[in-house]
């Protein structure tokens, strides 16, 4: 059985950007936390998620993973499935998306530990997030992970045929 995750994609539309101009789709997304990730940026974004167990419902995991991750509740919004993406590590993340203006004054992730630097016996604690933001669709391809790069081809289409 493979692990499942489930996350949210939110976005919004028609957003007035710096010099007045119009960017058509951006989407909130995350900054993994930890040393792995600390020094990247390119592919090194990730939509809000987390696991949940056999019988959970997946909104509402998505929805307690991200108040976990941003330290603050999701949106209310009218969210929807837009489906189950495989990853090339064999989980399958289930994710809902909805249109939703969101800006917490704060990120404030959960922590999970690590012994780091590997080998050392040090157990440390880092976030599980350490930024979250709104991109443009175009910027959001060069940021997320290369894994999670279907998700966003998938609200685009689903936006394309609504």
């Amino acid at each position: 059985m493979p692990v499942r995750s489930a996350g949210l994609l939110l976005y919004r539309q028609d957003v007035a950007g710096p010099g007045g101009t119009r960017d058509a789709l951006e989407v909130w997304i995350a900054h993994m936390g930890g040393p792995f990730w600390a020094r990247k940026d390119v592919h090194a974004w990730s939509i809000p998620k987390g696991e949940y167990a056999d019988g959970e419902d997946p909104l509402a995991a998505a929805l307690r993973e991200f108040a976990e991750e941003m330290g603050t509740a999701a949106p209310e919004a009218a969210y929807r499935l837009l489906g189950e993406f495989r990853q090339s590590s064999g989980k399958l993340i289930t994710v809902y998306t909805a249109e939703a203006d969101f800006a917490p004054e704060v990120i404030s992730s959960n922590t999970f530990p690590l012994e780091w630097p590997k080998g050392s016996g040090r157990i440390q604690h880092y976030p599980e997030i350490d930024d979250a933001r709104w991109f443009p669709e175009q910027e959001a391809r060069l940021k997320l992970v290369k894994g999670q790069l279907p998700v966003l081809e998938a609200l685009v289409e689903d936006m394309a045929d609504n």
